[in-house]
């Protein structure tokens, strides 16, 4: 199975001090500005998904990040409120052992209205910001995972947990949604990623993620 690659050569797997010190600069700038532009945007949003279905328009779900360090990671809501409590209720049999094997359902019955605009532009993802702001996060790196995926990664898990994971990253921009953790390619493109981090790398991944959103390739 060969993993997508992104256009141009591949940068080395090694992360001079400068490129690191570049990358959390740019972080905190770039967190900083998308903060305060889209404060007044995020707040009518979050009026708009309080007033579709009731309760706090955005949660917190602990993830695992750098060197095993816990966090918890913003998001705008996107289901139903009481989702997460009662799946049951939502999910058939069917569905479930597809949330099971890969924590995402096609068509997911619990997402409201305005989620799946927000999956849909990533928009959804703005909170993460915060996330970069505080240092737990980067703008570019393998999406964050929770507790329970930290699995699919066998003997690479200190690997790909020894980089910030990030708002967008290699698998969002030239996979997305059409590959899964079950058949490893979902895990092969995050481990590239790590292994071939650069600045040049960063970039391709930033434009390309304007292609994903503007697609509107999001579930």
């Amino acid at each position: 199975m060969a993993v997508q690659t992104a256009s141009g050569a591949a940068c080395s797997h090694k992360r001079p001090g400068k490129y690191r010190y570049a990358k959390r600069a740019l972080d905190i700038v770039a967190s900083l500005v998308i903060i305060v532009v889209m404060a007044i945007p995020v707040l009518i949003v979050c009026i708009a998904i309080s007033i579709e279905s009731h309760g706090l328009p955005m949660f917190r779900q602990e993830r695992v990040g750098r060197n095993g360090k816990p966090f918890l990671m913003f998001k705008l809501r996107t289901m139903y409120a009481d989702a997460e409590g009662n799946m049951e209720r939502y999910l058939t049999p069917e569905q479930m052992r597809e949330w099971e094997a890969e924590h995402k359902v096609a068509d997911d019955p619990r997402v409201t209205k305005i989620g799946r605009f927000l999956r849909r532009t990533s928009l959804d993802e703005i909170p993460q910001f915060m996330n970069v702001l505080v240092g737990q996060m980067s703008v570019i790196g393998p999406r964050p995972v929770t507790r329970e995926e930290l699995k699919w990664y066998g003997s690479d898990l200190d690997e790909i947990l020894s980089v910030r994971q990030g708002v967008t990253g290699y698998w969002q921009a030239y996979a997305r949604n059409d590959v899964t953790w079950e058949s490893g390619e979902r895990q092969e493109m995050e481990l590239y990623y790590v292994r071939h981090m650069c600045a040049s790398l960063d970039a391709r991944i930033f434009f390309s993620t304007f292609g994903a959103i503007v697609g509107r390739t999001g579930k």
